[in-house]
């Protein structure tokens, strides 16, 4: 005696469903991983995200010329501002390297020459860093100068976190603490 045919019960979508979900599957997934390449080609203008990071990398040059700039002007202070300025100065080029189009990348590129910033650029950033961060005659204020520049820079770099994106945010986040330990070191008595 045959037994009656039950139903089966299916276990997993149907064929109609997938025709229904593989589409706008693969639209949502164009949508968004498209913009961040194609920002700058739709109408030759970079993106928000590229504009942050172009700012925050232009910031942290300005920043490593300041350093120069007391580091001219008080030598004794070398040493404990040296490593500080060479962490601003990777945090210029990390800004720089996360530029994701070719055209934000070849713009960065005559940018990123001054990367160094110890050569061309002290020349033209002690008539503008000069004046705050040589001006006054002690060491102390010129410390507190660069701590007061660094907790500036923290502080609107955490502010643009909030709007960019995922991988930009991280950045700006941990470029942010590191500009908050530097203001730490720099408001730091030291020792002898």
């Amino acid at each position: 005696m045959p037994f009656p045919h039950a139903p089966r019960a299916r276990s997993g979508p149907r064929r109609r469903s997938l025709f229904a979900v593989v589409p706008a599957a693969l639209l949502v997934t164009g949508c968004s991983a498209g913009p961040e390449k194609s920002d700058t080609a739709a109408g030759g203008r970079p993106s928000p995200a590229e504009r942050v990071r172009a700012r925050a990398a232009d910031d942290s040059r300005r920043l490593a010329e300041r350093y120069d700039a007391v580091i001219a002007a008080h030598a004794g202070l070398a040493p404990r501002l040296r490593p500080l300025r060479e962490a601003v100065v990777r945090h210029a080029k990390a800004f720089e390297t996360t530029v994701t189009s070719t055209a934000s990348q070849e713009a960065a590129g005559p940018q990123a020459s001054p990367g160094a910033p110890g050569a061309p650029s002290p020349s033209g950033a002690q008539g503008s860093a000069s004046p705050t961060a040589s001006g006054p005659a002690a060491e102390k204020a010129a410390l507190a100068g660069l701590a007061a520049a660094e907790r500036e820079l923290a502080d609107r770099r955490l502010e643009e976190l909030l709007d960019a994106p995922a991988e930009l945010s991280r950045l700006l986040a941990s470029v942010a603490a590191a500009g908050a330990a530097h203001v730490y070191l720099l408001t730091k008595p030291t020792k002898g």
